[in-house]
């Protein structure tokens, strides 16, 4: 019975007796997350082959909003970049330096992923 109050939350979130610390968004500061999340993932997107998988995740807990944005790629282990951005900051929006930085380092690391996976043993197709 524990789970059905705001105060059993998970060992080490929220003590018994004590109200939950789950940080409320309003709807503009969740638009604006999910756009700027939608950006990272279309840029990263923008920077790969369709043969990459990419995909994100919102999260809303305790420590506040976690975004998760995960490449595939067709050989070798995913990558992901996930952050924590400020909630004072959701309103004004993460910046564009900041998105395309993320985007670039996910494309970078899952080219790399299956670089590793291949290895040197591919015959050129073309010269």
């Amino acid at each position: 019975m524990n789970g059905n109050t705001p105060y059993g939350g998970a060992p080490g979130v929220a003590d018994a007796g004590k109200p939950s610390t789950d940080v409320e968004l309003t709807q503009d500061q969740r638009q604006s997350l999910q756009r700027a999340v939608a950006g990272i993932v279309s840029q990263t997107r923008s920077y790969l082959p369709n043969s990459y998988t990419v995909g994100s995740e919102l999260s809303y807990g305790s420590n506040g909003p976690t975004a998760t944005v995960a490449v595939r790629p067709p050989a070798g282990h995913p990558v992901s970049a996930g952050f924590t951005p400020d909630i004072d900051d959701l309103e004004a929006g993460i910046g564009t330096d900041e998105r395309d930085e993320v985007a670039r380092g996910l494309a970078a690391s899952a080219a790399l992923q299956v670089m590793d996976a291949v290895g040197d043993g591919i015959t050129p197709t073309a010269r």
